[in-house]
């Protein structure tokens, strides 16, 4: 049964109306008013509501803006007797979906909500169609379509359940981490714990104490014995974030650990069993790191058993409309923002920018773009300067590595003088004056650049 809410002060037009829409088929309630439909609304669960304009104390356009307010997605049909077309323009500016005026035939409201049922049912299936994509480009934590990314995921999904050593490499702010956790997540170490370090965030002095733990005694401030974060992960999974950043000394033992899958607390004299799979990620390049001399040849080999890279966002461009929705959805929940989307022109910009911090720069231009909105798109104003200018034609001329003075200036001319006919619409006077040259120096330049008008 399709439900309709019919609301209106007319008693008479509220039984007609409902006769002839229950002999078409479809479940009817009315209400007297605004509120009166309010109250209905929670009880009813109508599918569309065909509303009158004009009644006591809350009218159609009260109900309409009323319902919006509450984020509801019920369709409204507003009708009056005292039609036009300014009325009609304000009531679809106000979110219904169409105006009919009064008297109406049967036949015209029935293809009214004929038309609205078409239009919900395309809805849902789009809904259904955005859904179905997500879920398939959704891997744990990881979002993406990309055939790069699909690579990424199914070479987790097969290698999830060994306890062989992983090396995951790839730029800062792919998200290697995710990808870990998800290797983690995937496997029947699941609900063990998954403990990640950062190599290069704690100082060399303190790393070995948090990687093996200490006894009581082992120096100054070891008052009592602290498990290390290898006894910690026992049973799941530890990942060396930024091992390329672990010094040579702990290198010797950390190859030890894989070797023989003990551990010895600094201060003791015996070792510890440990049930750990070893996870490693990089934005290094170990191979290179290894010729240098910075990093163990043997440990590499052992750390390089199965290898993961993540291709930066650059190389996946398909991927950054997905994660710019789910950024928003997020973001919006968190901050309690109504964000519907990015403009065109955004959108365009976010799509061409290098993105040299990857993932995690993405996500954070979309919640500062959010935060600085004032309308429901975030538009080309809201996202970063270093965005903006990575696509203006002066900084781009400039960046090209054309150091003649003469051919630069002359592209920047053309630029601006582009630019000055645009805003003002191809008047040569007034863009002379924006400018500041003369009206014959840019007619001149108009032609010698060969400046289409």
């Amino acid at each position: 049964m399709r439900r309709v809410l019919v609301v209106d002060d007319e008693e008479n037009l509220r039984l007609v109306v409902r006769t002839f829409l229950r002999r078409d088929g479809y479940e009817v309630e009315t209400a007297s008013g605004g509120e009166e439909a309010l109250r209905l609304i929670e009880t009813f669960g109508p599918d569309f509501i065909l509303t009158d304009v004009r009644m006591p104390k809350m009218g159609g356009m009260d109900l309409l803006q009323t319902l919006k307010a509450k984020g509801s997605d019920i369709t409204v049909i507003l009708m009056s007797a005292y039609g036009s077309l300014d009325l009609a323009i304000e009531a679809i500016k106000a979110g219904a979906y169409d105006y009919i005026p009064k008297p109406f035939k049967p036949e015209e409201l029935l293809l009214t909500l004929r038309k609205a049922e078409e239009r919900e049912s395309l809805r849902r299936e789009n809904r259904a169609l955005k859904q179905e994509i997500r879920d398939k480009a959704r891997f744990e934590e990881l979002l993406a379509k990309s055939s790069e990314m699909q690579a990424v995921f199914k070479t987790v999904a097969k290698i999830a359940d060994f306890k062989t050593t992983a090396l995951i490499t790839g730029e800062s702010g792919v998200g290697k981490e995710l990808v870990a956790r998800a290797l983690h997540h995937r496997s029947s170490r699941k609900k063990a714990p998954f403990v990640p370090v950062n190599c290069g965030a704690i100082p060399e002095q303190l790393l070995e104490s948090e990687l093996f733990g200490y006894r009581r005694g082992a120096f100054t401030d070891a008052v009592a014995d602290r498990a290390g974060l290898f006894e910690q992960a026992h049973g799941g999974t530890l990942l060396l974030d930024e091992i390329g950043e672990l010094p040579l000394p702990l290198q010797v033992k950390l190859l030890r650990v894989l070797q023989e899958e003990t551990i010895r607390r600094l201060g003791d004299n015996k070792d510890i069993k440990v049930d750990v799979r070893i996870l490693a990620a990089t934005h290094r390049d170990l191979a290179a790191e290894t010729a240098a001399g910075r990093f163990r040849e043997d440990l590499f080999y052992r750390i390089n058993v199965l290898t993961i890279r993540i291709p930066p966002l650059r190389e996946r461009r398909e991927d950054i409309p997905i994660l710019i929705d789910h950024f928003i959805a997020r973001n919006n929940a968190r901050l309690q923002t109504q964000i519907r989307g990015v403009s065109p022109e955004a959108r365009k910009l976010l799509m061409e920018y290098s993105w040299p911090g990857n993932v995690r720069e993405l996500e954070n231009t979309i919640e500062r773009a959010l935060v600085l909105c004032e309308g429901e798109l975030v538009t080309v104003d809201d996202l970063p300067d270093r965005i903006r200018e990575a696509h203006d034609p002066v900084q781009m001329q400039l960046a090209s590595g054309e150091l003649s003075i003469k051919k630069t200036t002359h592209a920047i001319e053309a630029i601006l003088i582009r630019r000055a006919l645009e805003k003002t619409k191809g008047n040569r006077t007034k863009a002379a004056e924006l400018l500041e040259i003369s009206h014959r120096a840019l007619l001149y330049k108009i032609k010698d650049y060969a400046i289409d008008l």
